[in-house]
C-alpha cells in the first residue's frame, strides 16, 4: 500500500503494528554491524592460501633476480605492476604498486597538489580559494580528505550514468579555482553507477584550470556480482586524445581482492604525472612492503587468474544482496517511502528513504542493535540536503544475520515514514 495515498488514521495503525514489532526487535539485544563495507571471513579465506607461497629465501627475489627484503623499487616490483598495469590497461611504466591503502595514496596526492602543485602550476595551498567537484551520494572517506584540507567541496547529482556532466562542466569552465573532482567509476559508492562512454569522454575533454585533476578511485572495477556487466571506459586513453594527457589520476588497490587491511595499491597516470609522484614518493620512503606485493603476484597471477579469483568472491556475496533486495522488495514496493539501487557490482546498496527520515531511521536501527553508515555520510560535509539517503553494506555479516538486519531496516524505514506523514514522533 502506498504510505502516500493513506489516510492519518490508517497511518497510525501502521505506526501501531511496525513499532510493536520494533519492541520485539529491540529485546533480542542484537549486534549487527552494517556500517562499512568490509569483505566477510569466507572472502578473507579465499586468500588464505597467499599466506604460505614463499617459503625460503630464494623464493623472495623477484623475475630479475631483486631480493624483495631489502631497500628500494620506491615504486613496486615489476610483477605486481605488470599484473595490475593488464586489469587497468594502462603501461606497466604508467604504475605505482605502494602499500596497503589506496586511500593512503589519495591522500598524498591531494597533499602534493598542496604541497608542490603540479606541472609547474602554483600550489594549490597557495592560492585564496580551492574547490573539488563532490559527486554525491558519494564516498564519505574522499569527502573526509577534501574537508581536511580545507578544499572547498561543491555538490553535483550523481546520475545513472555519472555525475551530472552539464554541472560538472559549467563549474570548471566558469572557474579556474575548480582543481579535481573525485569519482568512483565502476559500481561506485554508494549507488553501483558505471559512468557511460559519455560521460568519461565529457570529463576527459571539457575546459577545465590546467591543474584540474580527476581524482579516478577504480576500486571496484573488478568486484562484479553478476556476467557480463558493461565496461568502462578507459579515461587515460580519453584524456591523452583530446590533449589533456596529465588529467588523470587512477587509484585501486586489492583491498577486497585478497585481504583488506593487507593488500597492494596502486596508482596510474601519465608519463609526467607518474615522474612527478615518485620524485616526492622516493623521498617519502625507501620503498613498500615488497614481499607482500611478490606474495600478491605469485597469488593472482594475471588478469585472467585474478577475475576468476573475484568470480568466487562474488559467489559468496551476491546471495547476500539478493536477499536484501528480496526483502526490500517484499516489504516496500508500491509504499512510495523508498527507492533502491540494485548493482551489478562493487559492496553497497544505496537506498533512498522518504525525505526528512534517513537520521530517524539510522537512529531507529542502531537503538534496535543494527549500526548503519551515518546519515549524511555520502554527501560532502556529512549533510545530505534531503536527508534521505542511506548506505547499506551486505558483505560482512552471515546471512542469517544480514537478513533479520534488513528485516530491521525495513521496519525502522516505515516507522520513520509514518512518524513523518503524520507528524508523530516518540
Amino acid at each position: 500500500m502506498n504510505y502516500l495515498k493513506l489516510s492519518e488514521n490508517q497511518l497510525k495503525e501502521i505506526l501501531k503494528i511496525e513499532r510493536q514489532k520494533y519492541e520485539g526487535y529491540k529485546a533480542k539485544n542484537l549486534k549487527l554491524d552494517m556500517s562499512r563495507g568490509k569483505p566477510c571471513r569466507e572472502q578473507l579465506d579465499l586468500s588464505s592460501p597467499m599466506l604460505g607461497i614463499l617459503d625460503e629465501a630464494s623464493d623472495l627475489k623477484t623475475e630479475n633476480g631483486f631480493d624483495t627484503r631489502n631497500y628500494a623499487l620506491v615504486d613496486g616490483i615489476p610483477e605486481i605492476k605488470k599484473l595490475y598495469a593488464e586489469i587497468l590497461n594502462v603501461k606497466e611504466n604508467l604504475v605505482i604498486a605502494g602499500g596497503s591503502s589506496s586511500l593512503s595514496l589519495m591522500y598524498d596526492t591531494v597533499q602534493r597538489g598542496m604541497q608542490f602543485g603540479f606541472a609547474g602550476s602554483t600550489a594549490w595551498g597557495k592560492l585564496d580559494r580551492v574547490r573539488f567537484i563532490c559527486p554525491a551520494p558519494g564516498y564519505d572517506r574522499h569527502f573526509a580528505i577534501t574537508q581536511l584540507f580545507g578544499i572547498e567541496m561543491i555538490t553535483v547529482a550523481l546520475k545513472d550514468d555519472g555525475p551530472d556532466m552539464d554541472a560538472v562542466e559549467k563549474l570548471c569552465a566558469d572557474d579556474e579555482s575548480v582543481k579535481g573532482i573525485w569519482c568512483v567509476p565502476k559500481f561506485g559508492n554508494p549507488t553501483g553507477v558505471i559512468y557511460s562512454d559519455i560521460t568519461v569522454k565529457r570529463l576527459a575533454s571539457m575546459k577545465a584550470a590546467k591543474d584540474f585533476r580527476i581524482f579516478w578511485d577504480n576500486a571496484y572495477s573488478i568486484h562484479a556480482l553478476k556476467d557480463n556487466t558493461r565496461e568502462l571506459l578507459d579515461i587515460l586513453p580519453e584524456c591523452e586524445r583530446v590533449g589533456n594527457t596529465d588529467r588523470a589520476f587512477i587509484f585501486t588497490s586489492t583491498s577486497k581482492v585478497t585481504f583488506a587491511g593487507a593488500g597492494v595499491s596502486f596508482f596510474a597516470s601519465s608519463e609526467n604525472n607518474i615522474k612527478e609522484a615518485k620524485a616526492v614518493i622516493s623521498i617519502q620512503t625507501i620503498g613498500p612492503d615488497k614481499i607482500n606485493q611478490l606474495r600478491h603476484a605469485r597469488f593472482l597471477k594475471d588478469k585472467a587468474n585474478t577475475l576468476a579469483h573475484m568470480k568466487n568472491h562474488a559467489a559468496i556475496i551476491k546471495p547476500k544482496f539478493d536477499a536484501v533486495i528480496s526483502i526490500l522488495k517484499k516489504d516496500l514496493d508500491g509504499c512510495g517511502i523508498a527507492a533502491w539501487t540494485n548493482p551489478d557490482g562493487g559492496y553497497f546498496i544505496s537506498v533512498d528513504v522518504l525525505n526528512g527520515t534517513a537520521k530517524r531511521v539510522v537512529a531507529l536501527a542502531k537503538d534496535a542493535g543494527v549500526v548503519l553508515t551515518p546519515a549524511g555520510a555520502t554527501y560532502p560535509y556529512g549533510k545530505d540536503p534531503n536527508d534521505g539517503n542511506i548506505r547499506f553494506a551486505p558483505t560482512l555479516p552471515p546471512l542469517g544475520e544480514l537478513i533479520t538486519a534488513s528485516e530491521i531496516f525495513v521496519n525502522c524505514i516505515k516507522i520513520a515514514a509514518a512518524e513523518k506523514l503524520t507528524a508523530t514522533v516518540s
